[in-house]
């Protein structure tokens, strides 16, 4: 079993509103990203919440009450959520709403304890954690640092996976950035963005 992970707890302050809770192409990010998981191959989804409170569809919610203190504490409250079985998990950010379900799909093919999408050569996300990684992942996700410390601190265990035809890694951090990503532009190979 893979689980699916999604961050969607930060206030998103320079935007001027929760990201889980922003618009694009008619879905809020909070649905792309559990539906990005779920068509990936990811079951069961956790999804962790925080500034805003928000019927989630299709996944398991999960309320930080930390979210404040940065990403490092929403990522260890969607951990301890995962259930026994999960063998690994799939995390994602709320606010790469171009990524797409086969990035997912690549990172669970890899069969690696340690996966890290990359785009032009760069890791960024989604990641896959194996369970006997997650305790220590948990330590090291500290203030805003998600799984990035665990990351860098093994690059032995790193497996990076091309994901270059499976989306585009573009954040939404402000206004500009939203509006420089237009969904109306036609999907690569297929997939539904």
């Amino acid at each position: 079993m893979i689980a699916g992970l999604l961050l969607a707890a930060g206030r998103g302050e320079r935007l001027g509103t929760p990201k889980a809770l922003v618009e694009y192409g008619g879905e809020r990010l909070l649905d792309r990203g559990v539906r990005l998981l779920a068509e990936g191959g990811c079951h069961p989804v956790v999804v962790v919440l925080g500034a805003a409170d928000a019927p989630v569809s299709g996944a398991v919610a999960v309320r930080n009450p930390g979210w404040a203190s940065g990403m490092g504490s929403s990522l260890r409250a969607g951990l301890a959520a995962l259930p026994e079985e999960a063998e690994a998990v799939v995390i994602a950010l709320v606010d790469q709403p171009l990524i797409r379900p086969g990035a997912v799909r690549a990172l669970i093919d890899a069969r690696a304890g340690l996966a890290v999408a990359t785009y032009g050569g760069r890791r960024r996300n989604p990641v896959l954690i194996a369970r006997e990684h997650f305790a220590e992942v948990a330590e090291r996700a500290v203030g805003d640092v998600g799984a990035r410390a665990f990351v860098k601190a093994h690059p032995e265990l790193v497996t990076e996976v091309p994901c270059d035809g499976h989306g585009d890694p573009a954040d939404i951090d402000t206004p500009q950035d939203l509006a420089l990503l237009d969904p109306g532009t036609p999907d690569l190979g297929g997939e539904r963005r």
